[in-house]
């Protein structure tokens, strides 16, 4: 009879740190970066003083990171610079327990910001596409399906849209000058699953080096 009580003893106590540690995990924010300055190195992202990103190169994604709640201190440093000096960029951010954020480095060097979304993850039978306006010379821009209606409007540069709602498939997009039917970037073929959300951030430049172009993310972890 001792044995069974010792192991219902040893199982309550797996269930309850198990549940604790499940927790904890859950009141963790998440957070991913998105180098998205055409000008800036890389660099290396620090969080209150801590290194938490390193070597992040223009249109490099990184996976989410845990972070814990609260108002963090964010400093941007090049790569080269190994931490030390006057950081790039130091800018507060406040994250909330459970939620997931994307937070953009936009802009040229010398005007460089963080840009923050709150990210969603998808579910059920339709998508949900989001768009980032990071292109820092191109003007306010639709994006719609080739030869046919906008999706998202006038989104000029470090707006984004909300979340719009379109059946999973294959599109073919373009990227138009406000207002206009004129493409100035073609998106071809872009696979859009059901039930997962998606953003679309706009990068580069327009007619510059580097070229604008599109990246498509997955949102939520």
């Amino acid at each position: 009879m001792k044995w069974m009580l010792n192991l219902l003893f040893m199982l309550a106590l797996f269930v309850v740190l198990s549940t604790e540690g499940f927790a904890a995990e859950k009141s963790d924010a998440n957070v991913r970066v998105i180098h998205a300055s055409p000008d800036a190195p890389s660099v290396d992202i620090y969080v209150d003083g801590q290194p938490a990103f390193e070597k992040v190169s223009f249109k490099d994604v990184t996976d989410y990171a845990a972070l814990t709640p609260g108002e963090k201190t964010i400093q941007i440093f090049a790569s080269s610079a190994n931490g030390e000096g006057k950081p790039a960029l130091e800018q507060k951010l406040t994250v909330e327990s459970g939620k997931t954020y994307s937070v953009l480095a936009i802009g040229k060097l010398e005007n460089l910001a963080l840009k923050v979304l709150e990210d969603q993850k998808g579910s059920g039978e339709k998508s949900g596409l989001r768009a980032v306006h990071a292109s820092p010379n191109a003007p306010a821009v639709d994006i719609g399906v080739k030869d046919g209606d906008a999706l998202i409007k006038n989104l000029a540069f470090t707006q984004n849209s909300d979340y719009q709602m379109v059946d999973p498939g294959t599109y073919n997009l373009e990227v138009r000058a406000a207002g206009s039917d004129k493409a100035v970037l073609d998106l071809p073929n872009l696979p859009v699953e059901a039930g997962v959300n998606y953003t679309a951030i706009a990068i580069g430049l327009l007619d510059g080096d580097p070229p604008l172009n599109v990246i498509l993310l997955k949102d939520g972890k």
